[in-house]
């Protein structure tokens, strides 16, 4: 691909990130109404659609596009910091605030796989370069993903285990601890530089890649797929949520205790 084409392509996706991550967020918002949901989902369905076009393919087949698209998104997720995340969870502290966070992010999976099972048994046909997979269940792979790297960063806030550096450095780290399900450890050198390696970005495709599959449950009957879709999204959810935690408790860094320096950064 010539030069000037290629960042093209870039900015396109860079543009993509920013949007994606935008409308993540929002539907990571408590209390939101089903048909709201759904025309959410149904705007990301189509500006994914538009990127795995541009990916081709092979890249959507290999789970190539599923990885570049998540970590385009990844330094533009909203973060919130802990005054924020306390001043919308009733200014709850440490375990209780945490368990609050917890079933946001729960509600939030939960009712992208029921408005995605839905959507998929009404828009089943999808283009031949996506191998059959409706395009829904592409989007709501990329949704889910998200929402729990979100859950991720902010339950680093509620245990005060700070992650270095800023924008992509920070995405990456919580990308890996999204596919390794493990937290941040701030006492562990080259730990951020390991998460913007090769190595990182395979074990984070191969986990794109189960959850795809996962999310195929959604292409039962309209019902069934539906109520499937977000039962395992709760569950999924849950149990990574509680792995995240169990780490995190014990990266703990003690007031005057500074970790090892770690490279990282945009």
């Amino acid at each position: 691909m010539p030069e000037r084409e290629v960042e093209r392509w870039e900015d396109g996706e860079d543009r993509l990130g920013h949007e994606m991550a935008e409308l993540v967020g929002r539907l990571s918002e408590e209390d939101m109404d089903r048909e709201t949901r759904g025309r959410l989902l149904g705007r990301i369905a189509r500006l994914t659609a538009a990127s795995a076009r541009r990916a081709g393919a092979a890249g959507v087949g290999r789970g190539r596009w599923l990885t570049d698209t998540v970590m385009s998104i990844a330094p533009h997720i909203p973060v919130r910091d802990l005054e924020t995340i306390r001043g919308h969870h009733d200014g709850l502290t440490g375990e209780a605030l945490a368990d609050s966070l917890v079933r946001a992010a729960q509600r939030a999976t939960t009712g992208v796989g029921a408005a995605g099972g839905a959507l998929a048994a009404i828009e089943f046909a999808a283009p031949p370069l996506l191998l059959s997979a409706p395009v829904q269940i592409l989007a709501e792979t990329v949704v889910v993903a998200t929402i729990e790297v979100k859950l991720i960063a902010e339950l680093h806030e509620v245990y005060g285990v700070k992650v270095p550096g800023t924008g992509t450095a920070r995405g990456a780290v919580f990308l890996q601890s999204w596919a390794q399900q493990r937290g941040f450890d701030p006492m562990q050198p080259g730990s951020v530089t390991a998460a913007l390696g090769v190595a990182a970005k395979t074990g984070l495709r191969k986990r794109l890649l189960r959850t795809f599959g996962r999310h195929f449950t959604t292409l039962g009957p309209f019902l069934t797929g539906a109520v499937a879709g977000g039962a395992l999204n709760r569950a999924a959810t849950r149990r990574l949520a509680e792995k995240i935690r169990d780490d995190l408790r014990g990266h703990r860094v003690e007031p005057g205790r500074r970790p090892p320096s770690v490279e990282g950064g945009d």
